[in-house]
């Protein structure tokens, strides 16, 4: 019989409390989504991400072309997420000035790092308005360690030795410091109970917007954050600390759940949600953003080993995780190739040629 282990409530993300062993993650850092791989086209210029490169081309199916396929590939780096207006502000001119941008530091606390830039460029009118800023596909929970060649190719790496703290994560998961006993994660972190404290590190020049942040869970299900205004100059750290936290394990409720093949709980990134009040001046707004890190309630306890691996028999959670990648692939892969063909018929030159026997 498997080992049965008491959890604190049923796993929600933010109401009650799910466990007693609290843990700290850097959920995503910035920094660590520069562009590093080479572009194939242009010798010297980086356009995607290493560690982040995912290739939707392996579930697309046969209805497309090589040079299609290509197009599929893409990763976290910064200027690939994407910046959506509220439908009232979207204008041709709104959405083409509200963009994200790789952005060095060059003194401070943060010299030499690469850190998240945001433009968005609001209506001058006085409504109410939002930008939300997402990823340029969902991280994925469960894709494995691999190694990334300077083409684009992705080649899952052998399982890692079991005494290796680190074999347990996936790819965007990142990777544990066993000094400081904090993971730092490219976008997910696994085994969340309840979350008890979100901080975002921003730089922030006197706007007076709204800045949240959003989350997700395994259940699809997204909650965003509030976690105050922007309206100071230089680096500070936003937090929300949860108000429904029970700290005192006497006044939590116990109870038992199965555990496969029920995934274990996680939180995702899955963006910022910046908010104009009407009341405040519209135009161009900038921000930078170095992090996101969480404090948070372990869902389980490992207190024993398992004699059986469940997903090698039964590959449950391996197929939800495929059906939810040939989604994505769908969504966004039909969108790339939709992206390169509109680049193929779209026009280059600036002018006109010059008729013959004529000069300029």
């Amino acid at each position: 019989m498997r080992r049965q282990i008491f959890v604190v409530a049923l796993a929600l993300l933010f109401v009650g409390a799910v466990a007693v062993s609290a843990d700290e993650a850097v959920l995503i850092d910035f920094s660590l989504l520069k562009a590093d791989l080479p572009d194939q086209q242009q010798q010297g210029k980086f356009i995607e991400n290493k560690s982040s490169m995912m290739d939707f081309s392996s579930v697309a199916g046969a209805g497309y072309t090589d040079e299609q396929k290509k197009q599929m590939r893409t990763s976290l780096s910064i200027k690939n997420w994407d910046v959506v207006l509220a439908s009232s502000s979207r204008t041709n001119l709104n959405q083409q000035y509200s963009l994200s941008a790789e952005v060095p530091v060059t003194t401070g606390q943060f010299a030499g790092k690469t850190v998240f830039g945001l433009r968005v460029h609001f209506p001058t009118e006085s409504y109410n308005s939002w930008a939300k800023v997402t990823p340029p596909f969902e991280i994925p929970a469960f894709e494995p360690k691999a190694d990334i060649a300077d083409d684009g190719t992705i080649t899952p790496k052998a399982s890692a030795p079991a005494g290796d703290v680190n074999a347990r994560l996936s790819r965007f998961e990142g990777s544990y410091d066993t000094t400081t006993k904090v993971t730092t994660a490219l976008g997910i972190v696994k085994n969340v109970g309840v979350v008890k404290t979100v901080a975002v590190t921003v730089k922030g020049l006197n706007f007076p917007h709204g800045l949240s942040v959003i989350l997700k869970d395994a259940d699809g299900n997204e909650k965003a954050v509030f976690l105050g205004y922007l309206n100071f100059d230089g680096w500070k750290e936003l937090r929300w600390d949860n108000p429904q936290y029970v700290g005192d394990v006497r006044n939590r409720e116990l109870r038992i759940f199965p555990l496969y093949p029920k995934t274990v709980p996680y939180v995702k990134f899955n963006g910022f949600m910046v908010t104009r009040d009407a009341a405040t001046d519209g135009g161009d707004f900038v921000a930078y953003f170095k992090d996101v890190k969480i404090l948070y309630d372990k869902a389980v306890l490992d207190t024993a080993s398992v004699d059986i691996d469940d997903e090698s028999v039964w590959g449950i959670v391996a197929q939800k995780e495929t059906e939810r990648k040939l989604f994505e692939s769908r969504r966004f892969g039909h969108a790339q190739v939709m992206r390169y063909l509109e680049r193929q018929k779209q026009e280059v030159k600036d002018s006109f040629t010059p008729a013959a026997g004529t000069t300029k």
